[in-house]
């Protein structure tokens, strides 16, 4: 992404609500027309009451004039009714389409960002901004569009109007304003690193309640109960004590700002009363004044409620912003140029992943924002910059069988993600066919690779959905026999509603080796000819992984095959194994020719086999 985007720390709130209006900026124009009609309507009444006052003053006592004008100022009120609700049914029509945009285009964006950097940001925080954060501006947006403006334009035009009727009277009307204004700037003092802090320990609160829950079976196994509960509710402490010392601190200067401000006459009463008694002042203009300071109440009260609702709704949009700025994978909308074949070759490959911050348990790519590396893969404890592949160079030819193994966190793993685009290379390239995967659009790059890792996802849909989610125009007779080929027709059909079973939320109803061939079978669907299984047999017994070997012998013909793999029993056919070890290939070939040279791949095989046969 460009250096010159535009920071969403520096976009006003309405350049956040036109990016994302889209079609709908014209009903957000046409309720402001409405909402201009309708505290027009509001404060109309109060001209013909100084009209009213005005003729009385000057001894009319025609009462049918009277009894018309009362008339007009009840039409006034009932318009005031009438065009509110006609601006607010649009503004929030026109919220709800902006909401929707929003969410879409987060989406959207995602699914352009390193999937590895999405897969490593909280859940929890996520979640929060996509749903929660974003709910909570559809009141503040659908009302501060046209009410905050038209109140304010209002406000303006009858300021103007009282500096021409008597600009000393006038001028006693704001005497208060000053007083008001000063104490709104302290309430406001700090507001934005308050409210910032505040969202921090929101996110930090939703974080560790997803994490109690998803953990709560290892919590329960292990007694950990009351250290793990202890957290979420100090999480749960602080995140409601920032709110309540915060209100606590602005609850006097609000109080005060709120009352001094509107009340223009405070000022007025006592200075035109004495211009009056000076005879510097004709009666009808100082009641009029007095009547029509009482119309600017109600404007002045409703702008500055909304100043708060308007620090929040730029703080939520500068969260939506920096998702919507983070670092996408560098490819073309259209390919570049067709690869030659399947085969894969990987020159240089230099990858890190750097600490985002010295408070920050995550870590991310040195060349991204907020990516985490695999549990296997990361070191114990990585420098503020760590380095996990230093040049890596192989040749996957088409159609071969290659085997990833090693020491856990020796870099395989990532080596395989780099292959499936989770993440791009910071130096070296990888090449499909000849062709630089950069060169190639992510529709054709997806369409080419198939990933399966140990923690597959299940989406909240039945068995035969998630399965054609691998190739969504799949028949049901299409989902039903590649089931069979997958080797798990047999226990999806001893579930309870067979294929039309809900799974649940990532697969919760299913067991982790259900999930894994369900999974498997999702990727047969798909049919993509590069097939990478990242211990895609981790969770299964050595009778479900006989199946599985089987089914992935279905999946991978005439396929080029990656598997990264713990039991080198399940790899040892491979047609070339490469031994990785701190981010270098220490080694490779076939699982004889391994054995023979000795050295690494000889000492983890004897350790296989002797665990195995204990």
């Amino acid at each position: 992404m460009s250096d010159k985007k535009k920071s969403p720390a520096k976009k006003s709130l309405i350049s956040w609500i036109v990016e994302f209006a889209g079609e709908k900026k014209g009903q957000y124009i046409v309720s402001v027309f409405f909402a201009l009609l309708s505290v027009a309507c509001c404060i109309a009444p109060y001209f013909m009451i100084a009209r009213i006052v005005r003729q009385l003053l000057a001894g009319v006592r025609d009462w049918n004039l009277f009894l018309r004008e009362c008339g007009i100022t009840a039409a006034f009120w009932l318009g005031n009714v009438i065009f509110h609700a006609i601006s607010t049914s649009m503004s929030h029509i026109a919220t709800f389409n902006l909401l929707g945009n929003i969410r879409k285009k987060m989406c959207d964006k995602l699914t352009r960002v390193p999937l590895g950097t999405v897969l490593d940001m909280p859940s929890g925080s996520l979640k929060s901004i996509m749903i929660e954060r974003i709910d909570s501006m559809e009141t503040t947006l659908a009302h501060i569009v046209p009410e905050y403006t038209s109140n304010i334009i209002l406000s303006v035009a009858l300021l103007v109007y009282l500096f021409l009727i008597d600009w000393r009277l006038a001028l006693a009307c704001l005497a208060v304003v000053p007083v008001g204004f000063a104490a709104m700037c302290f309430m406001f003092k700090d507001a934005a690193p308050r409210f910032k802090f505040a969202l921090d320990k929101t996110k930090v609160l939703n974080d560790t309640a997803v994490e109690y829950i998803n953990g709560i079976e290892v919590i329960k196994a292990f007694g950990k109960s009351k250290s793990s509960y202890e957290r979420f509710v100090i999480a749960a402490k602080e995140g409601s004590d920032c709110y309540v010392e915060w209100m606590r601190d602005c609850i006097w200067p609000f109080a005060f700002a709120i009352i001094i401000t509107p009340s223009l006459i405070l000022s007025l009463l006592p200075i035109g009363g004495i211009m009056f008694l000076h005879g510097s002042v004709e009666p009808s203009v100082f009641i009029t004044m007095i009547i029509m300071a009482l119309s600017a109440i109600q404007p002045l009260m409703i702008s500055y409620t909304y100043h708060d609702d308007i620090a929040k709704a730029g703080a939520i949009f500068g969260e939506v912003g920096s998702i919507m700025n983070l670092p996408e994978l560098e490819r073309p909308a259209s390919d570049l140029k067709k690869p030659a074949d399947n085969s894969i070759v990987l020159k240089d490959v230099k990858f890190s992943y750097h600490k985002v911050g010295e408070d920050s348990p995550s870590l991310q790519p040195a060349s991204q924002s907020y990516a985490t590396p695999s549990a296997g893969d990361t070191p114990a404890t990585p420098p503020h910059s760590c380095e996990i592949l230093h040049g890596i160079n192989m040749t996957l030819p088409q159609g071969s069988y290659t085997a990833f193994v090693g020491p856990s966190g020796s870099g395989k793993s990532t080596i395989a993600r780099l292959i499936a685009s989770l993440w791009d290379v910071d130096s070296g390239s990888i090449e499909i066919g000849g062709v630089n995967i950069k060169n190639l659009s992510l529709e054709e790059y997806n369409s080419r690779v198939a990933y399966v890792s140990q923690d597959n996802f299940l989406f909240d849909l039945s068995v035969r959905e998630n399965i054609r989610l691998g190739r969504q125009n799949a028949t049901d007779k299409e989902v039903e026999e590649i089931a069979r080929k997958a080797g798990c027709y047999d226990f999806i059909m001893s579930l309870e509603k067979g294929f039309d079973t809900i799974v649940g939320g990532s697969g919760a109803h299913l067991s982790g080796g259900e999930r894994q061939r369900i999974a498997i079978a999702r990727a047969m669907m798909k049919n993509a000819p590069i097939v990478i299984l990242d211990e895609a047999t981790a969770y299964t017994d050595p009778e479900n992984e006989a199946i599985i070997q089987k089914s992935v012998a279905q999946l991978v013909k005439d396929k080029t095959l990656i598997v990264i793999a713990h039991r080198l029993s399940t790899v040892k056919d491979a047609d070339k194994l490469y031994v990785i070890k701190d981010g270098v290939i220490d080694s490779s070939g076939t699982h004889e020719e391994l054995l023979a040279k000795g050295g690494l791949y000889k000492k983890m095989w004897e350790a296989h086999i002797g665990s195995r046969d204990e």
